[in-house]
């Protein structure tokens, strides 16, 4: 009981900060570098992502997410980490007008904490009983406290140079010695498997529409080709191919939906050589053809 009340009070106290950056709507880009705020009264469809190294909070309500055949929820209680890129399909499941939905996402830079790591005497990290790249762990009071004081940065400007990047540093500091501090520390060491699959997962991410050759791929990864698939589904919990094949299908129903191509046009445009099997992968993943999909898109912007 007394560790409810104790986690209570940050987690109001978060409520509060991003209500009010977000009385008109998602703040996807702050003057902090990389603090993204977000509110929806409504529980939302399932839509696809990108996921950078990050940590996601939410204050009020809960997301689902799913990763390859996995699925993680987080909530007030819970944060999400993300260590290297990866494509996710992503659903708010707790929100409604009385209680909004609040979240955040603040980016770490992988340089950043490898340096803590250098300049500091951390203590061991706590077992880990998965390799994936992605987890959910609890929220301290230490943690929310910070994460709130960095917020509240946001209503004194002139101060964002000189504090922001102490407060990150700290946050840094709690992730790395919390339950789920291995998993930052494997991918940030340079010279580790998880560092070099990194790199790897980097350079796919950027070159998507390029023809996929794991061998390749694994000599950049200084492994043999069946080491590395192993490796790259241990983390991404995709293979490399299901791994492509989602940012292939995330960049062309943007193409479609933004930039009004049509869909043998965004196939080409992402790389790939046949409509048809765009057509059949793309229903797979969002549930319906593409133009059907593009245009219930639409029309539900344009009953928001």
């Amino acid at each position: 009981m007394n560790a409810e009340k104790s986690i209570a009070a940050p987690i109001k106290a978060l409520i509060k900060a991003i209500a009010h950056f977000t009385e008109k709507g998602n703040q996807e880009e702050t003057a902090i570098d990389g603090l993204a705020l977000y509110t929806s009264r409504t529980t939302t469809d399932p839509f696809t992502g990108v996921y950078e190294p990050s940590i996601c909070i939410v204050a009020q309500g809960a997301k689902r997410l799913h990763l390859g055949e996995d699925s993680f929820v987080y909530d007030a209680r819970h944060h999400l980490i993300t260590s290297v890129q990866l494509p996710t399909v992503v659903r708010i499941i707790d929100a409604s007008p009385k209680q909004p939905y609040y979240g955040l996402r603040l980016k770490f830079n992988l340089r950043e904490v490898a340096q803590l790591m250098v300049d500091s005497d951390l203590p061991p990290p706590k077992a880990q009983q998965s390799k994936r790249a992605m987890a959910v762990g609890a929220n301290t009071v230490e943690l929310l406290d910070a994460v709130t004081r960095l917020i509240k940065l946001l209503n004194n400007p002139q101060d964002i140079p000189i504090l922001a990047p102490t407060i990150q540093r700290e946050i840094i500091y709690r992730l790395l010695t919390g339950e789920l501090g291995g998993r930052l520390r494997q991918i940030a060491s340079g010279g580790s498997q998880g560092h070099q699959m990194a790199k790897v997962i980097d350079w796919l991410s950027d070159h998507y529409t390029q023809p996929l050759k794991v061998e390749e791929l694994a000599q950049k990864a200084g492994m043999s080709a069946s080491t590395f698939h192993h490796h790259f589904r241990n983390i991404t919990a995709m293979s490399p191919l299901q791994f492509q094949k989602q940012l292939r299908l995330r960049e062309a129903r943007r193409l479609m939906l933004m930039e009004k191509q049509d869909a043998a046009t965004a196939s080409f445009s992402v790389g790939y050589e046949s409509p048809s099997q765009f057509s059949r992968e793309y229903s797979r993943l969002f549930g319906a053809p593409p133009m059907r999909d593009i245009a219930n898109l639409q029309q539900m912007a344009q009953a928001s």
